[in-house]
């Protein structure tokens, strides 16, 4: 994939794409800030990050995205305010796109960027578009149809109590969580669905059956299967990939929490900041031994709303 021209200027440019030398090409500008992966991010943080004297800094992008100064202060105490800036302007603001992160580093004089990382970017790019290919594909052809919704195969047999050729299965929420959160998680199980909650809840590691390619079938289960996503967060969880994944594609579908998709619960003490791209989300805190006896009425309320 390869850069063929500019279309427009300022704020309403257009970066064109050519997938492999074909015709078809692709306007940076409809590919959401998510399918940038961790390491462009954190090349883009080695280039930002240090103050230049200059060279424009991730103070200068954060104005462009159109940060106020003093969310700008507060991010200087970030290790890392360049992966803190993408994370809250993808969060907040719904037509975030690898186009529009493009044009804000050409608008900055900070050109450079765009040129050593385009071989990086067209791959993020060309992943995210197949995947988002895979993903449209149409039903294998069967001889008889029926109500049930369309599915391929490798959407359908993902979890334990799927019926071949039947409705998949459903639940209230998905948790994202690591395995040193497992603990947690089984109290969570006893707590939601063996009581008078009686709630559904997609656990990884009882729920889905193996064998299938996991980033297919998490972005499955979140998307389709899953009314919610409950996040626990832990020191540890701030370290998974898999956690951070499941996080970003959950809030790339409701972008400012205007669905309640997500619901962070924080159920032991942290050394490490809260998470940047959560902290605009009302959290449920199983911490303060003052609020423990409302923690599980609030969790199993937010999770039972349509």
């Amino acid at each position: 994939m390869k850069i063929i021209q500019d279309v427009g200027g300022g704020k309403n440019k257009k970066t064109i794409f050519n997938m492999d030398g074909t015709d078809s090409k692709v306007n940076l500008g409809s590919i959401p800030l998510v399918a940038l992966n961790v390491t462009v991010r954190k090349k883009l943080g080695l280039y930002l990050n240090p103050k230049h004297t200059v060279a424009a800094d991730w103070t200068a992008v954060a104005e462009t995205m159109g940060f106020s100064y003093l969310e700008i202060k507060n991010y200087e105490a970030s290790r890392n305010p360049t992966k803190t800036i993408l994370d809250d302007w993808a969060a907040r603001n719904s037509e975030t796109s690898v186009g529009k992160l493009v044009s804000i580093l050409e608008e900055v004089e900070r050109k450079d960027i765009v040129e050593d990382l385009r071989a990086l970017i067209d791959e993020d790019v060309r992943k995210y578009l197949e995947t988002q290919k895979k993903k449209a594909e149409p039903p294998v052809q069967v001889p008889e149809v029926d109500s049930c919704v369309p599915r391929t195969p490798e959407r359908s047999g993902i979890t334990v109590d799927d019926i071949p050729g039947g409705i998949p299965e459903m639940f209230d929420a998905f948790i994202c969580y690591c395995q040193s959160d497992f603990e947690f998680v089984l109290e969570m199980i006893r707590e939601l669905e063996q009581t008078e909650y009686n709630l559904k809840l997609c656990v990884f590691d009882r729920n889905v059956l193996p064998g299938s390619c996991v980033w297919t079938i998490t972005s499955e289960l979140i998307e389709r299967r899953c009314k919610r996503m409950v996040v626990v967060i832990s020191d540890e969880y701030l370290d998974s990939d898999a956690c951070d994944f499941q996080t970003k594609f959950a809030l790339s579908l409701c972008p400012g929490a205007r669905s309640k998709r997500l619901i962070p619960v924080v159920y032991k003490s942290m050394t490490k900041p809260f998470p940047s791209i959560l902290r605009f989300l009302t959290v449920c805190d199983y911490t303060r031994p003052c609020t423990q006896a409302w923690f599980w009425v609030r969790l199993a309320k937010a999770l039972s709303l349509p």
